[in-house]
């Protein structure tokens, strides 16, 4: 195989169109550069934990899309998620794509890369191809597990990481080269046996959508245009950390010009919609729903502030949130109540205000000073996100680099 080659890619993801997931511009990119790409993936079932208009267990279960060739495993869908109906959704997955993976037995394959977004035993079905194929494997890391499933609060039993430690070590002995989303994570990966130098830093990028543009029709209703708008874009779950968000603007409430807006939905959504009735922040607090994602800058466009949060632990403190990259992408100014790596990217970038995690006085601070700041100030900010965006985040430039990363690999497979 000569390194101009084409390749023919098998991508294992839990998540794909019409979820919203980074993998589905992955594929889509890797299409247009000429490759071959199939995907394994389940029947669609997030965020509402239900199969998608359109979908079964076995309907729909092989498609075409933007000429990415999908097979779809069928699962149990994660209901309200649950930690029964979690771990039901998770081996399911597992014995529906090993089940669907038979077959791709004829397909041509040269490579298998999988997306692990969670969780980390989506690598097992793609260890059974590459076994069968003898093809090399790339894998992914995005949730670094165990560690990801015990601070979030899903499973808290002591137990849990001694059944997972032995899963997760067997995943990545079996991964011919681990990419990390985040530095943050190389120190786990290494005491479970892994090569330093099996390991690569391949940080997420935001979609081609996000960037910098200027504000259209007006998206955000009754709320005034001339207010300090935060904005908030994505997941609402326990790791976000909204206690310590509602606690912020529970402070903030009386000075009317600044206002909050939550764009996405999850777990935590009910709760929240409570507790602003509760806090009597119906004047100020927004929760505006989900919407997709081309729809996402122009919201941004009407933002003051993008807020990113997580709770207070140590997972979270060696992540970056995805979310970082949109906002940085599409120039915006940030407020940050993250500790660790997400906060020195923030920082890095002269991009925004960091305080640190479960802290929303601290959080009260940074609006209050980043309020007062002039139009070319926070111009200022948003244009420093971009720049920093474009130097270290860069779609093309780092799907060159994996393209690079899967053509070693395959000649050295061949070689050997």
């Amino acid at each position: 195989m000569q390194l101009g080659n084409d390749l023919n890619i098998l991508v294992v993801t839990p998540h794909f169109y019409p979820e919203n997931f980074r993998i589905n511009d992955f594929a889509e990119e890797f299409v247009k550069r000429g490759h071959d790409i199939t995907v394994l993936t389940a029947v669609p079932d997030y965020p509402d934990g239900k199969f998608h208009v359109g979908y079964g267990l076995f309907k729909r279960a092989r498609e075409s899309r933007n000429g990415v060739k999908i097979y779809r495993a069928p699962l149990i869908p994660r209901g309200s998620g649950s930690n029964v109906r979690l771990a039901l959704n998770y081996i399911s997955f597992v014995v529906g794509a090993i089940f669907t993976s038979l077959f791709l037995l004829k397909n041509k394959l040269d490579i298998i890369f999988v997306f692990e977004p969670s969780p980390i035993t989506v690598g097992i079905p793609a260890i059974f191809l590459k076994k069968i194929k003898k093809i090399p494997l790339c894998f992914w890391v995005l949730d670094l597990w165990p560690e990801s499933v015990v601070s979030a609060g899903n499973l808290k039993s002591s137990f849990i990481p001694r059944i997972l430690n032995p899963i997760v070590r067997y995943i990545y002995k079996h991964s011919d080269r681990i990419l990390v989303s985040s530095n943050g994570f190389m120190n786990s990966i290494v005491d479970k046996g892994v090569r330093k130098d099996k390991i690569e830093f391949f940080p997420q990028w935001a979609e081609p959508i996000f960037k910098p543009i200027k504000p259209t029709k007006y998206l955000l209703g009754n709320i005034p245009e001339n207010s300090f708008k935060i904005m908030f874009a994505g997941n609402i779950g326990e790791a976000q950390d909204f206690p310590s968000i509602l606690e912020a603007a529970k402070i903030l409430k009386n000075i009317t010009n600044i206002q909050w807006i939550i764009l996405g939905g999850g777990r935590r959504e009910s709760w929240v919609k409570t507790k602003i009735d509760e806090y009597g922040l119906e004047k100020c607090f927004h929760m505006l729903g989900s919407f997709p994602l081309e729809k996402m800058p122009e919201f941004y466009a009407h933002a003051d502030a993008m807020l990113v949060s997580l709770k207070d632990n140590y997972i979270f403190s060696i992540t970056i949130p995805a979310k970082v990259q949109t906002y940085l992408a599409c120039g915006k100014p940030v407020l940050a109540m993250i500790n660790g790596e997400g906060g020195k990217v923030v920082l890095d970038a002269n991009a925004g205000l960091v305080c640190p995690a479960e802290r929303p006085d601290r959080l009260v601070e940074n609006i209050l000073e980043m309020n007062k700041l002039g139009v070319e100030d926070i111009s200022k900010m948003g244009k420093n996100a971009r720049k920093y965006y474009e130097e270290n985040f860069e779609r093309s430039f780092l799907f060159k680099k994996i393209e690079n990363t899967f053509k070693t690999m395959c000649l050295s497979t061949k070689s050997n």
